[in-house]
């Protein structure tokens, strides 16, 4: 599975979701309003690696980013509101990268559209 192809699946069946590019990138957005997901297939300035940047729930970027420094960093422009930068070079386990996107949709998204996730997902 190509590196967009993947996080795309993973993004796409969420609630609501949409995608479009935005900064030239990729992007995920709920209702078409707010972002969750962005990806840099080919890198981004000094960061010349395939990667993502998340939300991410309150406290997970120090938390990974102090476990795995080589996989997760806090990314330029948004990781002072906690977003989480995952590098998608090497092996990438897209089990956890699905878990991360949406992580990082609960971080955004309306309690409504939670809501319908959590009743989709106990079917």
């Amino acid at each position: 599975m190509d590196l967009l192809s993947g996080v795309r699946a993973a993004c796409l069946r969420l609630p609501e979701v949409t995608e479009r590019l935005s900064h030239g990138a990729p992007s995920f957005f709920v209702r078409g309003k707010k972002t969750f997901v962005m990806v840099m297939v080919d890198g981004h300035h000094h960061n010349q690696f395939p990667h993502l940047w998340c939300a991410a729930p309150a406290g997970a970027q120090e938390e990974l980013v102090a476990a795995e420094p080589g996989r997760f960093f806090r990314p330029p422009y948004v990781g002072h509101r906690g977003w989480l930068g995952v590098r998608l070079d090497g092996d990438v386990d897209w089990a956890e990268i699905g878990e991360l996107c949406e992580d990082a949709y609960r971080a955004v998204a309306p309690r409504s559209l939670i809501n319908a996730l959590d009743s989709d997902n106990s079917d």
